[in-house]
């Protein structure tokens, strides 16, 4: 008898309980006690706050003084300023920087906000694509005396880490490939300040610079009408010009229509604008090893006007958005007036390798 009592006077505990359970879970009982006022709170502040990280995100970084900042190296380790080190140590600080700005290296970015901005990545692209050329001409150029020369064991090792897919985020990210070529730059750059040991070479001499400067002609060339297309054009087919003998895999008219598509505008102007940014420090460095081979050119000049049209690619850039304008229509078109700084620079590193080639 008394095990049926407290039995029924269990239920009715029980069942106070789960209305107890229910009505705190009710949405009223919420609204009652302002738990919907602090979800909204919250979601207002992780929206407003995704907004502020993705304006400052998507800033390009400032410009540095290469030579400064090879010097200051250089004396943190007690290493002087030996022919090479200040395009390696800027090739080193080029990297770095694309991996450790505001919001780091962002194109292999899968959450928001840095899976939303298009502008920075296409930024970095830019970058790497010159920090890649930069590395190539390290590891066969400028560190090799003679074809039948030997490569330089870390330069191995740096110039396919760069080359490592840009979009990867794990197993390995690319940020840690990246590291790695990082890591092999600085024992490269070691051994060529270390005056006992003779494996670290880098030669300033005025075919190893044509040769760097003639990839960059190819870069600028290309960028140079990507931009300019983007208002269209037509393009006579001069892919055979100048060669009589000369055939192509694959026939094409004669003349074609370019235009880039509109949505593709701006990622193909702030490719530009990463690719020139990188290529000014590249080239502020190379004006400060190869002073010598410059100098006896009579050719110190032109690198600096080259430097100086690139740096007017760097200008700040005031519309919310990248505009596309006609030709001489009442809106501004920036992809033309990149293009136009890009091909002055582009036709004085024509001029300069013409320069260095003659006897």
């Amino acid at each position: 008898m008394d095990d049926q009592e407290s039995a029924s006077a269990t239920k009715p505990k029980l069942g106070e309980r789960v209305t107890k359970v229910a009505t705190l879970y009710h949405p009223r009982t919420w609204k009652e006690k302002g738990l919907w006022w602090t979800l909204g709170l919250f979601l207002v502040t992780y929206v407003i706050i995704f907004i502020v990280l993705g304006f400052i995100w998507s800033r390009s970084p400032g410009e540095f003084e290469p030579r400064a900042s090879a010097l200051a190296l250089a004396n943190s380790d007690q290493k002087k300023l030996v022919p090479g080190y200040v395009t390696t140590a800027t090739a080193i600080r080029i990297a770095e920087t694309l991996l450790d700005k505001p919001g780091g290296y962002l194109t292999n970015d899968l959450t928001p906000p840095g899976v939303y901005l298009d502008n920075i990545p296409n930024w970095e692209f830019g970058v790497l694509t010159e920090l890649r050329d930069l590395a190539r001409s390290l590891r066969n150029e400028f560190s090799r005396s003679q074809t039948q020369s030997v490569e330089d064991k870390d330069l191995q090792v740096a110039e396919p880490k760069f080359n490592y897919d840009s979009d990867s985020w794990i197993l390995p990210s690319t940020e840690s490939e990246y590291r790695t070529g990082i890591e092999a730059l600085y024992r490269y750059l070691n051994r060529l300040a270390d005056d006992k040991a003779s494996d670290g070479q880098f030669f300033t001499r005025a075919d190893n610079l044509s040769a760097y400067l003639q990839v960059v002609e190819k870069r600028l060339g290309s960028l140079a009408q990507r931009l300019a297309a983007g208002v269209g054009q037509a393009r006579f087919n001069t892919d055979l010009a100048g060669d009589p003998n000369a055939r192509q895999s694959t026939p094409t008219p004669n003349e074609s229509q370019f235009k880039t598509p509109w949505l593709k505008i701006d990622d193909v102007f702030f490719e530009a604008r990463g690719y020139t940014w990188a290529l000014v420090h590249t080239l502020k460095a190379l004006e400060v090893d190869f002073g010598d081979v410059l100098a006896n050119k009579n050719a110190i000049v032109s690198v600096k006007q080259i430097i100086r049209e690139l740096e007017n690619t760097q200008s700040f850039i005031w519309s919310p958005m990248i505009l596309n304008g006609t030709g001489f229509g009442p809106m501004a078109n920036h992809s033309l007036i990149m293009a136009s700084y890009i091909s002055r620079a582009n036709a004085a590193i024509i001029d300069l390798r013409n320069l260095l080639l003659q006897g």
